[in-house]
């Protein structure tokens, strides 16, 4: 290999077998205390490449260091694990890190039911043994292909679309836009192309996959200018979700250094992609404005408003590599917690971040009652459940309006933005404290 072709390979590739060289055939409860830790970094990181937060990864390297008869120390991050394995005067501490991060809540299953089944295969299997069924979960990559994730993208910001107040002619521009976005993405994405760019042009892109779809509608059958009020919505698949809810729970569990990692790693994406979307709006000479009235009745709209938070959830999930099974639960459960969200400001005169605050709180429990008779974690049905109900919009009318130097209107959209972006973890966490008697204690 060349040099410019190494200096491609920023992050080393750890030969993890070879810790196991010297004690194949012995169960790993007789290796060596580098051969033990080896297994306990490599389970952490590949949890933490699945995008679940620095509570759960520790907890799982406890359980197995526990089941070894050693003790381990973690200080984890949203990038890289430092922990510290001890048995008796010896010590092995080791650095590991990724070289990016995403959301995969098929592979965080598999890992779980590693841990989970740990106990009673670390007395037979050896390190070796256990290093290839690591092996195998992390060669399984997603479930789908670029374009299944667009049109994932696709039926979940359309279904966002009418949520916020948009029409039919909204949310079939939407639907073009995102699926056009995050298929761009996703391509981006495989060859590991950068954050700041896979976010820009994929988000640059769906406005004008939007604005091209709508321009075809107003010279074909005439409709109205007024329409570009749903430009905004073609964007929304980028919407950190995953690392945004993390964040708050990490921050619970005073697990500081990962909450704000995670926490500014969310505003980055927020930050690059609500620019991007307002460069091209100056561009295209598109401007926020409200939705056209639909006209809808109390009972049409919340039979509507239970399909769309159906299929909106059920669309991220799939974009998080769930399942069809888990998807269509988390479906379910953002259906009734969203639409009790949104009922909660129009008929109860909730403001929206206390709605918020119910209705993630509603989706936690939910969670809890659902998570045995499906078998999947339970982070893998809240984090998309509540993922529409982050607040995209208003985060860009905020971007939008200070960037025109509307600074007070800005300052408005920007304060409710954030309200409701601190009320949606702290309802998971709640819900958390109130069913998981090993999450409500520090210890």
């Amino acid at each position: 290999m060349s040099l410019p072709e190494q200096e491609l390979h920023n992050h080393m590739e750890i030969p993890w077998h070879d810790y196991t060289k010297k004690s194949i055939g012995h169960p790993i409860t007789e290796a060596s205390l580098s051969e033990k830790a080896s297994v306990i970094g490599r389970t952490g990181i590949m949890l933490l490449s699945c995008g679940t937060g620095a509570w759960r990864v520790r907890s799982s390297m406890n359980t197995l260091a526990r089941e070894l008869g050693i003790t381990c120390t973690a200080d984890i991050g949203l990038l890289s694990i430092e922990y510290t394995c001890i048995d008796g005067g010896e010590c092995y501490t080791q650095s590991l890190c990724l070289f990016n991060t995403s959301v995969n809540t098929s592979k965080l299953f598999r890992m779980e039911r590693f841990v989970n089944h740990f106990a009673e295969n670390c007395t037979k299997m050896s390190g070796d043994e256990l290093h290839s069924q690591l092996d195998h979960i992390h060669e399984i990559h997603g479930f789908y292909s670029p374009a299944a994730l667009g049109i994932a993208a696709a039926i979940a910001c359309s279904a966002f679309t009418f949520l916020l107040g948009g029409g039919p002619i909204e949310m079939l521009c939407a639907f073009f836009g995102a699926g056009a976005g995050n298929c761009l993405r996703a391509k981006m994405n495989k060859h590991h192309l950068t954050l700041f760019l896979c976010t820009a042009v994929s988000v640059a892109f769906a406005c004008i996959v939007y604005t091209l779809a709508l321009t075809g509608l107003e010279h074909c059958f005439s409709v109205s200018t007024h329409h570009q009020a749903g430009y905004i919505c073609s964007m929304l698949f980028i919407i950190p979700g995953f690392p945004f809810i993390t964040s708050g729970i990490d921050l619970a569990k005073l697990d500081m250094r990962s909450g704000l990692e995670r926490l500014t790693y969310a505003i980055i994406i927020i930050a690059v992609a609500t620019l991007a979307a307002w460069i091209l709006a100056l561009v295209l000479h598109l401007k926020p404005m409200d939705f056209l009235s639909l006209g809808l009745n109390v009972s049409q709209q919340i039979l509507f408003r239970l399909i769309a938070s159906f299929f909106g959830v059920f669309g991220f999930s799939i974009m998080f590599n769930s399942p069809y099974r888990l998807a269509a639960t988390a479906g379910v459960i953002g259906a009734i917690a969203n639409t009790t969200r949104l009922e909660l400001v129009d008929l109860a005169m909730f403001p929206p971040a206390a709605a918020a605050f119910c209705g993630a709180l509603l989706a936690g429990l939910l969670a809890s009652l659902t998570k045995n008779s499906v078998g999947y974690p339970r982070i893998s049905l809240t984090v998309p459940s509540i993922v529409i109900m982050v607040p995209g919009l208003y985060l860009y009318r905020a971007i939008y309006n200070i960037g025109i130097t509307s600074i007070s209107t800005g300052a408005y959209w920007f304060t409710e933005a954030m309200l409701i972006i601190m009320a949606l973890p702290l309802g998971l966490i709640f819900a958390r404290i109130m069913t998981d008697k090993t999450f409500r204690h520090c210890s």
